[in-house]
């Protein structure tokens, strides 16, 4: 039987006071520090039932605080007592200041040094020592010793991912990517990054939701050689064949002890990816750590040949199941039959499930009709799934992960009748859309400098989003991947050829309605200023599914950006019709008409 929320924060505190704790700390994040969490995993749910994506909870001894930002203001207050837990903004309050003010000096500030990263603990320890408190590092969590009805592991085998999909061997990678760290002056790095290790070793899995990965933690040498920590047991027959010479394979356990074996190692690390816990008990037993990045992530944003063709063979079979849908949906809403944001996003899913190479959401779907896309991360599961009204609009942001690459994609549709207002707001995100999809910029741009382009018309008229305009995504890997973005927030990572990014400027009214069109555009070098005195960039669109042409004001729109969305539909409608039929061909042929 499941004990109240209550009853787990005494659980916790019965701890606290074992250790001589004034206050712990529970981030929502595991050892892996990535975005997407195992279930088993998830303590900060646990111990509060907040189900977002982003958060922190400080536990004292008589009361709490959970500190979300401003995408989960409404969520919070439905799925946290309030009681039992202080609302605090996680942006607007910092954690750290927030506890020297609650606690006197000579406080004793509990952590879990394998949930946070060891830039955050550096961090944490400087400010508390300035406040005379101590940050004090926990063997056993709390958590975990009292969360009687644990979820298991996942015991799904790894995935060994074929050459011919990778386009390279896992020696190849593991050669380029050692050349990096010997480049750094480590003699090996810490790759704990889930996503880079698989693409490292051509390997995935099922051990996280949304994300094709396996659990565990690499360390790559100078000269190629690895030794990946995991669950063995998981690792399919012929595996040591797939990857080839110089990987070895050891269970989770043994990470400790190889760690304690550095001494004099020059070891290269992320400090802002990789956890404390691992980093600390390296530099204890004597290895220098050499700040810097993942080595890998750069290397794998950059797409190979096999694998952008990968991306544009599946971003055309998604294109035909989410067209398929999008024909659905008007036929359904021409008959009146007003469905709620679940089944929506079900029938979504039932479109993709058709497709072979198809293995799961690439992220949670976001279904969501009228005033909830105004909430731009909305998850209908957290609440009583709306349902669609006449005259209104409906966001559906969704994505797949495929054997053949990753896809994300934003449209925002007519239900009925719309007012001038929602089409004047959709033109200009158009225009802001069109106007970042046509850039061409030289070698050495960043997403920081580009950003500007998607949100220029919405600027004119006294408006802007809160989020990036564009995100990296991976080739069946994370659909965020770093390093490179779009957004207005400093970042100086370069655009480079492969690289694929999101498109995917929006508006928001709070209330009333949300708007986003998002398409993913990959990185290439631009024909048609080949010959210009400084190497040209530009973007090709790998999303080929119809905007909604019945939610644009054309008045709005100058000749060359009328051409770019009639163009678009006409390439649309030239790759997907070969692949649709009947009722669904004519409504694709509708549905791309020139405007």
């Amino acid at each position: 039987m499941s004990q109240s929320i209550a009853a787990r924060l005494d659980a916790v505190r019965s701890e606290m006071a074992k250790a001589n704790l004034d206050a712990f700390i529970v981030p929502r994040a595991d050892e892996y520090l990535g975005e997407y969490v195992p279930e088993r995993n998830e303590r900060m749910q646990w111990i509060s039932h907040f189900t977002g994506s982003a958060g922190m909870i400080i536990i004292l001894k008589e009361s709490a605080a959970i500190f979300v930002d401003g995408r989960y203001t409404v969520q919070v207050k439905l799925q946290v007592d309030g009681e039992l837990f202080q609302y605090m903004s996680l942006t607007d309050t910092p954690q750290i200041q927030w506890l020297a003010a609650s606690l006197g000096s000579d406080a004793r500030i509990g952590y879990d040094p394998r949930l946070h990263p060891l830039s955050w603990q550096k961090s944490a320890e400087s400010q508390l020592n300035k406040a005379q408190m101590t940050l004090v590092a926990v063997d056993d969590n709390p958590i975990d010793l009292h969360w009687q009805d644990r979820p298991l592991a996942s015991n799904a085998a790894a995935i060994l991912f074929d050459e011919k999909r990778a386009g390279k061997s896992s020696q190849q990678k593991r050669q380029q990517i050692a050349a990096i760290v010997a480049e750094s002056g480590a003699d090996m790095a810490l790759i704990t990054s889930l996503d880079s290790f698989c693409w490292l070793l051509n390997i995935r899995g099922n051990d996280v939701p949304r994300l094709p990965v396996i659990l565990g933690t690499a360390l790559l040498t100078a000269n190629g050689d690895m030794t990946l920590f995991t669950d063995v047991e998981k690792l399919p027959a012929g595996t040591s064949e797939h990857v080839g010479s110089g990987v070895s394979f050891k269970a989770e356990s043994e990470l400790k002890d190889a760690l304690k074996e550095l001494a004099g190692v020059k070891l290269l690390a992320d400090q802002n990816s990789s956890n404390a816990w691992s980093q600390l008990i390296a530099e204890q037993a004597g290895a220098i750590l050499i700040p810097g990045f993942d080595p890998v992530s750069l290397v794998k944003a950059q797409k190979n040949t096999t694998e952008l063709a990968g991306m544009r063979a599946c971003h055309i079979r998604d294109g035909v199941a989410v067209s398929r849908f999008l024909a659905w949906l008007d036929m359904e809403v021409e008959s009146e039959n007003f469905h709620d944001e679940g089944v929506l996003a079900d029938k979504l899913e039932s479109f993709r499930l058709e497709d072979e190479l198809y293995k799961e959401p690439s992220f949670d779907t976001i279904s969501a009709v009228g005033a909830n896309a105004a909430m731009c991360h909305y998850n209908h599961n957290n609440g009583i799934p709306a349902t669609m009204t006449n005259n209104s609009i409906y966001l559906v942001d969704s994505g797949a992960q495929y054997l053949d690459g990753t896809t994300d994609v934003t449209r925002t549709i007519a239900i009925g009748q719309v007012t001038s207002e929602h089409k004047k707001m959709v033109t200009l995100v158009l225009k802001g859309h069109i106007a970042l999809d046509q850039a061409k910029f030289p070698r050495g741009t960043t997403g920081q400098q580009l950003d500007g382009f998607a949100r220029q018309y919405l600027w004119q008229h006294g408006f802007d989003y809160d989020h990036g305009t564009g995100h990296g995504v991976g080739h069946f890997l994370n659909v965020h991947e770093g390093p490179q973005r779009i957004a207005k927030n400093s970042n100086d990572v370069a655009l480079l050829p492969g690289m694929v990014v999101s498109n995917e400027p929006g508006y928001y009214r709070a209330g009333e309605f949300g708007i986003r069109l998002e398409n993913l555009i990959t990185v290439r070098p631009c024909a048609a200023l080949a010959n210009a005195e400084r190497e040209m960039f530009e973007f090709d669109v790998l999303t080929l599914i119809p905007m909604d042409s019945r939610l644009i004001d054309k008045s709005l729109l100058t000749d060359a950006e009328l051409n770019w969305f009639n163009d678009y539909h006409q390439l649309v409608y030239k790759t997907l019709a070969p692949l649709m039929q009947g009722c669904e061909l004519n409504w694709l042929e509708n549905a791309t008409k020139a405007i």
